[in-house]
């Protein structure tokens, strides 16, 4: 008989007994770097840009020789010379003069805005009619206006994407510093189990749950090992546990979870180390194991790949979520229940639903079922102290 405890309890246990095992840090080239998660702030060491920078093509200014010009009556400036885009402003801007500039050039001193090229005629021998005024700092950006020196630009936590590796490159970082990835051990247990790639004769079904488990661990972080399928033997399973602890920092084994006769799971661990739940009041998901062993944490999932999936992401992945140091949002959407969903007083219930115009339609489907997984776009979280929802009741939409 399971000792079921509440979903609420089984986070303290996580969060108070599994969580003390933060991941290192290692360097990883910025090519590599996405998907990563910073483990360290960035701090700007520059000012990006680095100088007083045009965003047009025109001509170099002081604002105030400009000031009072139109169309009849211009600004008449010298023009004392051009800079390109890389090129050195190495010659100073002086009174009632300009200089030609390209977009991204660098501003001279003494310059402080840029005319458009549209609103001058520089056909005349080296003399600049300007007819629109400008305002100091106008078509420029200035140093550091992007990231000034000493910023904190990227936080610790935060997940690299494309967007991230622009500023890295902007900073002249090559090299960042990430959090190392979190080695997930995965093993499936059961003899009614075949490979994918095996034909599922009668009383047999394909492993499901190593490739779920894998690509889920795998979207958040982590590296995989993938231990196949393991018969319903004492001995191999207790070698396959043993195996994956010494190689992992966390171990998932899915099946034998329950409390049936075949079900060693629960008694391999506690041979082995400690189990700390054994029955987790929500479903799918009832018989599921948290335990440890030399310090590693470890899983007993349900046979069922629908009720592990939604173990792992319920439980495993917030775990890992918090030993990457990770920064994380809810995704999340609030939206109204298009009809009556009944729920078990006592037991946190997951009901998968499919958005649409008018709100959230339940994806119903007998236990094992794995096609609701890929027919929904979230799921809504029925509290255990709920017996139900009805229809119009606005719910949170866990997004997938």
């Amino acid at each position: 008989m399971l000792k079921v405890i509440s979903g609420e309890e089984a986070f303290e246990i996580i969060n108070g007994r599994l969580a003390d095992m933060p991941c290192a840090a290692e360097k990883v080239s910025l090519f590599l770097s996405v998907g990563r998660v910073l483990a360290e702030d960035i701090i700007s060491r520059e000012n990006i840009p680095a100088f007083d920078r045009s965003t047009v093509d025109g001509y170099a200014v002081k604002a105030s020789d400009t000031y009072g010009c139109s169309e009849s009556t211009p600004a008449q400036l010298g023009i004392s010379g051009e800079i390109l885009m890389g090129d050195t402003a190495d010659t100073p801007l002086k009174e009632s003069q300009c200089i030609k500039i390209s977009t991204g050039g660098m501003l001279p001193e003494g310059a402080d805005s840029v005319v458009m090229v549209e609103h001058t005629d520089c056909s005349f021998d080296s003399l600049c009619l300007v007819y629109k005024t400008v305002s100091p700092y106008e078509n420029v950006i200035r140093k550091g206006d992007d990231i000034k020196e000493g910023d904190t630009v990227l936080g610790k936590g935060t997940v690299i994407t494309s967007r991230e590796t622009g500023i890295l490159a902007s900073l002249g970082i090559n090299e960042v510093p990430v959090a190392v990835k979190p080695r997930i051990g995965i093993i499936s247990t059961g003899d009614e189990l075949v490979p994918t790639e095996g034909q599922a004769k009668s009383g047999k079904v394909r492993d499901i749950n190593t490739h779920i488990l894998s690509a889920l661990m795998r979207e958040n972080g982590c590296d995989c090992t993938e231990y196949g399928i393991v018969k319903d033997k004492y001995e191999d399973i207790y070698a396959a546990v043993v195996r994956a602890v010494s190689e992992s920092d966390i171990v998932l084994i899915s099946g034998g979870s329950s409390a049936g006769t075949r079900d060693m799971t629960a008694r391999i661990i506690s041979s082995l180390g400690e189990v700390y739940a054994h029955g987790i009041a929500i479903k799918p998901g009832k018989p599921t194991i948290i335990g440890r062993i030399d310090g590693k944490a470890v899983f007993g999932l349900p046979g069922h790949p629908a009720a592990s999936y939604f173990v792992c992401l319920r439980f495993i992945v917030p775990l890992v979520q918090q030993l990457l140091g990770l920064r994380t949002e809810k995704k999340t959407v609030t939206a109204a229940v298009l009809q009556n969903i009944s729920s078990n007083h006592g037991r946190e219930e997951i009901v998968c639903v499919r958005l649409t115009k008018l709100g959230a339609q339940p994806v119903f489907a007998k236990s094992g079922v794995i096609s609701l997984l890929s027919e929904s776009d979230g799921y809504i979280i029925i509290d255990r102290n709920r017996e139900g929802l009805r229809r119009g009741e606005k719910v949170e939409i866990h997004l997938f």
